[in-house]
């Protein structure tokens, strides 16, 4: 990724239609700040509209995914006033929306803890393939944080009962604890997890449309704040929105031929 004479905290390469964006900050075990968060902004939405970029894995360097904020960026946040507060809060909540509805299938690779900030990034990725050694937490409460704009997400991603442990316990959860939760999708031995990974988004990338996955991401983000009826009728809507597109053209074409199709 070109930085412009500004530290690479992220590394970023295509392959066969895969982005993979690495956090690599691994002697600060991949805390976030706010150039860190910055550079995350920077790379999806360079993605966002490409073509070449079917599916988006989020990796990291390094034993730890992401230990959350770092701990000079918190020093620096009790001096802060309010408006400051607020703009470096919204700051981490455009990252958070932005992976949330991005129009291509998200996998968080998560190899290690991922705590606070980094478990933020982490319940905002569609997929989440984890090694048995990965964890997550969500410890803000113990420093006197708040896990604000993640609560947003995961209660969506396990619903209250669960969140309402995490968020209250405090305590970070193994892989297989976070496997029965719904955070994470797959467990994989670590010395398979990066074949695995890439053996999953490659499929999604050649055997879904791309169309569908951008308009089953967004039915997903909206329809739970709706009234049933509007709901019904939104989807309606996508559905026929659905069927003007050339994938479906493409799609029907060679079902009907029984014809296999690569995306």
């Amino acid at each position: 990724m070109e930085n412009s004479g500004k530290v690479a905290l992220i590394e970023t390469q295509v392959e066969g239609r895969i982005g993979y964006i690495t956090l690599n900050r691994p002697e600060r075990r991949n805390a976030l700040s706010y150039a860190l968060v910055s550079q995350l902004k920077e790379a999806f939405t360079a993605w966002q509209g490409d073509p070449g970029v079917r599916v988006v894995v989020l990796r990291a360097k390094g034993p730890v995914f992401c230990a959350g904020a770092d701990i000079e960026y918190l020093q620096k946040l009790q001096d802060y006033s309010f408006q400051e507060n607020l703009a470096d809060s919204i700051h981490l909540m455009e990252l958070y929306l932005l992976m949330y509805r991005y129009s291509k299938p998200l996998i968080a690779q998560v190899e290690g803890p991922a705590l606070a900030g980094g478990a933020g990034l982490v319940t905002v990725a569609d997929l989440v393939v984890a090694t048995p050694q990965a964890t997550i937490g969500y410890p803000e409460a113990k420093i006197g944080f708040l896990p604000a704009m993640v609560t947003y997400f995961l209660l969506r991603r396990v619903g209250e009962g669960w969140a309402r442990q995490l968020l209250i316990t405090a305590e970070a959860i193994s892989a297989e604890e976070a496997h029965r939760m719904g955070l994470f999708n797959y467990i994989v031995p670590a010395e398979e997890v990066a074949s695995y990974t890439k053996s999953l988004a490659m499929r999604l990338a050649e055997q879904t449309s791309p169309t569908s996955q951008e308009f089953i991401r967004k039915l997903i983000a909206d329809l739970q704040d709706m009234p049933l009826r509007e709901g019904l009728e939104f989807a309606a809507k996508m559905n026929a929105h659905a069927r003007a597109t050339e994938d479906f053209r493409r799609g029907i074409a060679a079902f009907l031929r029984k014809e296999k199709i690569t995306w």
